[in-house]
């Protein structure tokens, strides 16, 4: 159970990387006239996410939840590999990428790595549902994955609405 702790610890660890680098994105976006949307569902995300990462050890931990290795391998490697699309998004956005919906008026669209996939538009949020139910499923904690997958899939219907809205305003269309 430990060893679940410190994996649930890393993780957070990673999303403290990510508030870096949207902090410092968020400076250079501001800088060049950034439009924010989104405003009013970016707490809920926050604390959704949050939640996720308290309920994972407390379920397997309270509820007395086995280690299964036949769930709990492939859902760990489900999980790095949420985490390596993840970071190849936030390379290829680069300064553009933030956990906020920012967008500089006049610069076009990415369409190069994993967003030149057309039938991927949101690949970031592909890796946060794939994080989202393989990050509990690693120690079984089934009413943590499938609470978060709910809660997640109302939060992002929202999310993707507001940035395809907010991306359309400032870069036209997307490309067909």
């Amino acid at each position: 159970m430990i060893w679940y702790g410190l994996l649930v610890a890393a993780v957070a660890s990673e999303r403290v990387a990510e508030l870096v680098v949207a902090r410092r994105n968020r400076r250079w976006s501001t800088a060049r006239g950034a439009i924010v949307a989104g405003q009013g569902h970016y707490p809920a995300m926050v604390a959704l996410h949050t939640g996720l990462l308290v309920a994972c050890p407390a379920e397997a931990w309270l509820m007395e939840r086995p280690f299964v290795p036949a769930l709990a391998w492939p859902m760990l490697a489900v999980l790095a590999g949420a985490q390596a699309l993840r970071w190849w998004c936030i390379r290829t956005l680069g300064p553009r990428w933030n956990t906020r919906v920012m967008v500089v008026p006049g610069l076009p669209l990415v369409t190069s790595g994993p967003y030149r996939w057309r039938w991927l538009r949101h690949p970031n949020y592909a890796a946060v549902v794939a994080e989202g139910l393989a990050l509990p499923l690693v120690h079984t904690a089934w009413v943590t994955a499938a609470l978060f997958t709910s809660l997640d899939a109302a939060l992002l219907t929202v999310r993707i609405r507001c940035e395809n809205r907010a991306l359309a305003a400032t870069t036209g269309p997307a490309p067909a």
